[in-house]
């Protein structure tokens, strides 16, 4: 060592002729590649005047410190080399650390050159397990390619070293390699190299290759088993880990720290506070309790099971906290929307003079939510800045976040591009941010450009972009090449990778391609079958829901309360008041009917079957109600035009000092009788400052266009944001009530005209329009549009296209879209047979109808409707009556439209007496339609006793409607009974009933 000292002194002559300036206290950043020192020279140094030689470590790591240019550190190996000095002691972590301060790696590469074989493996090994602690798995592989050409071998060490970069940044087909070279060279024997194999695998979501793996083992260690965990842990397979501690306990094998900090991370992850403490206690038990390492793991799992304090005591009981736990606590008070305590720990941490790291900002960045002061975020900005972390790629991430939270789209783009070394997280955090904004193409241009930067995109990745693809009605060529990626990348056995392409085809409709995925995969989660779940019913496919629901609680799968939510709609819309009943039932039995969002849902359940009853008491035995409690009871007796109870109701709300937020006026403005109460609604929604809710304008506009104030329509969409699809949307539909299709079609072309691309909403209404139109030129144009915009794939825009033709007298072009419509469902078939009806021609009708029924499709109730208004039309009483019977065979209740249809149809025959049994026999309320079409064929048969049976029923009804009395009065005058008829016309001018003239209209052309 005296040897090596002199050397070193030697050098201190060499250096104080050199340029190199002096050293002075500073604080430095390895991302920003910056050090800060002062002008000088070595020769000024009061610590190379020294006669008496420091320690070796400690004169390189000074020598090291005057490095602030790699010319500095070349300067330094030229001297190091000329003294003989250079040894794989002397190319210890600090030279290379200063090296990669400096962003020269490559220098560290070429000293190694410089010693032999041996010592170039051991410095080797170091340069990979430095950067493997520092997390810079790129810089492994680079470093590990380099050496390999270079020809510097490699050892037991080296290979477990460069398969943990293999599995961080999921490289799947070098870590094969690998496997295959440590096979062939014999190292495979190792326990060491075995367990990285098991982790490489394991990470990679290879959980059974991994579990091959670890049971070739001869004698796996806890080691070996905590790798698998953990790499299970990774992949989202929770219940595997636990199966996998139960078996190592089972084989004698006792938990070690690592084991419970992957074990602990699960608990939370299923907010089982119970295991999490049992395994609490181990770690007491076993002497653990006290390691750094653990004391993080039981902060965040009290935390994420809802207990905060006793996660804040955890932290309290420790005097001397390290900034682990420091940032553990910061975390769990982010993630507790706790921020101001986050914020608060933040400054107690700096207070204590601790330096926070990358870690503690990427921790309390995500605390500067939309309800957080925005100066916040820009502060905690001004800090990253100050401690040299801005161009870091995890918290330069953090920050793109939060910006993005807020959107901020240009300062997320002013993060992304300070970034100098942008990895996979950053190009990711971007992705994410345009999807989150609702940018879905410039989601698509940086995938596009993260793989033209030779970033390959990861799973995080392809779930992002599936979002986009999900949103995108033009995109699912896209999802589908996505799939093809996730094929290729061998990402396809990642659950959430899986669940997200579930995902995807769900909301694309394409349910054959969702089941393909979802049988295919190797674990489902509940995750995966809520998704399949909602997929099937967002489709219509009901019956296919409710048989994996039925599955799911035979194979003893399990649900969660989002599986019931799922359901719950489906029985409201197809009136299985019996399913929601069970529904309701299993809640009970599994303790998830004391969730108040449960019980929300299962009260519109019930009023949306019409079981008044029991959605009221369930209502009112509800210990704790929120606004969405009584906007479900309010929306379900708007339903069922219980118009009487809502006032009460709502008087009630108010007692309960519960203030109504502007769903509970969308509830309100469809009880409207008159434009004063609307108004009043409005005025309300202006004080509580509801007018900014888009969904609220659109309410209104249609409220204002149903009591024809095209003005305040108007006014309203110029309040709106005239770049939403909605308000456009809004105001068509507005002017189609008013019968102003002219203004609704100008609107439409004002709207292409701002660059707002229309959806199959905009193209439905502008089909109306051409309806209100008829004219088959204006038709044939927008007809044209649609091709060129390719909406004509939308099922519903066709069947509006069928409909537009047939009104508009071109039957045979409304037949051919028919034909040629791929996918045809219940509506297809039901407006196509009503376009016959409307022509009069009743056997094609019937022969469609047939067709329909032969091709597997069940007929609804319109189509039964839209059949018997064909045959009503044509007279085909015998072929409606068979109809009307087998409809009520294949269990469909007839509804008032139905009965008025059938009893139309054996009035314009003549068959009064059947028409007047079924008015007697009605199971509800007859309508005054149906009243007043058997008084007109009592005229025109000349059945005076039946008509006059007839008017008997006409002050039960206590109608306003002038029809009524217009035809008693000619039917009493046609049999002569001037008497009954003066009677007739004086009960009209007592109630002041007025006959309603008749209006003639015809389009002018000019």
């Amino acid at each position: 060592m005296k040897k090596l000292g002199s050397k070193f002194v030697l050098c201190k002559f060499l250096f104080s002729n050199s340029s190199l300036p002096k050293p002075r206290p500073t604080c430095y950043s390895r991302s920003t590649r910056l050090f800060s020192v002062t002008s000088g020279h070595f020769k000024n140094d009061p610590s190379l005047q020294s006669s008496k030689p420091v320690s070796d470590c400690r004169n390189l790591v000074s020598f090291l410190a005057r490095c602030r240019t790699t010319r500095d550190l070349k300067t330094l190996l030229s001297a190091l080399i000329s003294q003989g000095l250079i040894s794989p002691e002397i190319l210890t972590k600090h030279f290379i650390k200063r090296c990669y301060d400096l962003g020269d790696l490559e220098l560290v590469f070429s000293a190694a050159k410089l010693v032999g074989t041996k010592s170039r493996l051991l410095t080797q090994n170091l340069m990979l397990k430095w950067l493997c602690d520092n997390g810079l798995f790129e810089d492994v592989l680079i470093y590990f390619e380099k050496s390999r050409f270079s020809g510097c071998p490699s050892d037991n060490y080296t290979f477990p070293l460069v398969l943990k970069a293999c599995a961080a940044l999921k490289n799947i087909s070098l870590g094969r390699i690998l496997h295959g070279v440590v096979l062939r060279k014999g190292y495979v024997e190792n326990v060491v190299v075995q367990t990285a194999i098991v982790g490489f695998y394991s990470k990679n979501g290879r959980i059974s290759t991994a579990r091959l793996m670890l049971d070739r083992m001869p004698d796996p260690d806890v080691v070996a088993w905590n790798a698998l965990i953990s790499g299970c842990s990774a992949n989202g397979y929770d219940e595997e880990i636990l199966e996998l501690f139960q078996e190592a306990l089972a084989i004698g094998l006792r938990p070690n720290v690592s084991t419970l900090a992957s074990l602990i991370p699960v608990c939370s992850r299923f907010a089982c506070i119970h295991a999490g403490k049992s395994l609490h206690g181990l770690a007491i038990k076993s002497g653990f309790i006290m390691d750094e390492s653990l004391i993080p793991c039981l902060i965040s799992m009290y935390a994420n099971c809802g207990n905060f304090q006793l996660a804040k005591s955890i932290f309290d009981s420790f005097h001397d906290k390290s900034i682990a736990i420091w940032n553990s606590m910061i975390s769990a008070s982010t993630g507790n929307q706790r921020s101001n305590h986050a914020f608060e720990l933040f400054l107690e941490m700096l207070q204590d003079g601790l330096h926070p790291n990358m870690i503690t900002f990427v921790s309390i960045v995500p605390a500067c939510d939309n309800f957080t002061p925005f100066w916040h975020g820009d502060s905690l900005h001004a800090w990253v800045v100050k401690y040299g972390l801005v161009n870091h790629n995890s918290v330069g991430t953090a920050l793109l976040s939060m910006y993005a939270k807020v959107g901020d789209i240009k300062s997320v783009e002013r993060v992304f591009n300070s970034i100098q070394q942008k990895n996979l997280l950053s190009w990711n955090s971007l992705v994410s941010a345009y999807v989150s904004n609702s940018l879905f193409g410039a989601s698509f241009n940086t995938f596009r450009e993260m793989q033209l930067a030779g970033v390959n995109p990861d799973e995080i990745s392809v779930i992002s972009i599936l979002s986009s693809c999900s949103e995108l009605d033009e995109a699912f060529l896209m999802g589908k090449s996505v799939h093809s990626f996730i094929l290729k990348k061998g990402i396809e056995y990642n659950l959430n990778v899986c669940n997200a392409l579930l995902a995807f085809y769900s909301g694309s409709c394409s349910m054959y391609s969702a089941f393909g995925v979802f049988n295919r995969m190797s674990k489902q989660n509940i995750i995966s079958w809520n998704i399949i779940l909602s997929g099937c019913l967002y489709s219509g496919k009901t019956e296919i829901a409710f048989g994996l629901f039925h599955r799911m609680l035979q194979e003893d799968i399990g649900f969660d309360l989002i599986t019931l939510k799922t359901l719950l709609p489906a029985c409201n819309e197809n009136g299985g008041l019996m399913l929601g009943v069970s529904i309701h039932g299993y809640s009970v039995k599994t303790g998830f009917d004391s969730d108040v969002s449960f019980t929300n849902a299962l009260v519109s359940m019930y009023l949306g079957c019409g079981d008044i009853e029991s959605g009221t008491y369930l209502f009112e035995n509800m210990t704790c109600r929120n606004v969405i409690s009584w906007n479900a009871l309010l929306s379900g007796h708007c339903q069922l035009n219980m118009l009487i109870d809502i006032a009460g109701f709502i008087q009630r709300m108010t007692e309960e000092t519960q203030k109504p937020n502007y769903i509970t006026l969308l509830s309100l403005l469809q009880l409207c009788n008159i434009s004063v109460q609307g108004k009043a609604i409005h005025a309300y929604a202006v004080r509580a400052g509801f007018m900014q809710e888009t969904p609220l304008l659109t309410s209104l506009m249609l409220m204002y266009a149903r009591f024809g104030s095209a003005k305040s329509c108007q006014y309203i969409f110029q309040m709106g944001q005239n770049g939403s699809l909605s308000m456009w949307n809004a105001v068509i539909s507005s002017h189609l009530l008013l019968t102003d299709a002219v203004s609704a079609f100008s609107f439409f072309i004002d709207m292409l005209r701002r660059e707002v691309d229309p959806d199959c909403v905009t193209l439905l209404c502008v089909i109306s329009v051409c309806v209100q139109i008829n004219n088959l030129t204006f038709s044939d144009a927008i007809f044209a549009y649609l091709i060129r915009k390719g909406f004509d794939e939308h099922v519903s825009i066709n069947n509006a296209l069928i409909d537009l033709y047939a009104r508009c007298g071109d039957i045979s072009v409304a037949r051919r879209l028919f034909e040629l419509l791929p996918g045809k469902d219940a509506i297809s078939w039901s407006v196509m047979i009503n376009g016959y009806g409307l022509h009069g021609d009743g056997q094609a009708a019937l022969s469609l109808f047939s067709c329909m029924r032969a091709s597997g499709m069940k007929p609804d109730g319109v189509t039964y409707l839209n059949i018997l208004s064909a045959c009503s039309h044509a007279g085909l009483v015998e072929e409606g009556r068979t109809i009307f019977h087998s409809m009520i065979d294949d269990g469909i209740l007839p509804r008032m439209d139905h009965y008025s249809c059938f009893v139309g149809l054996l009035c314009r025959t003549g068959y009064l007496d059947e028409a007047y049994d079924i008015l007697r026999n009605l199971p509800c309320k007859f309508s005054e339609e149906i009243l007043v079409s058997l008084l007109g064929a009592c005229l025109t048969h000349g059945n005076i006793q039946l008509g006059e049976e007839l008017g008997k029923m006409i002050p039960g009804l206590q109608s306003t409607h002038s029809g009524l009395y217009v035809m008693l009065h000619n039917i009493y005058a046609a049999a002569g009974r001037w008497t009954d008829a003066n009677r007739i016309r004086s009960e009209m001018e007592e109630k002041k009933l007025t006959k309603v003239a008749g209006v003639s209209m015809v389009e002018e052309n000019g």
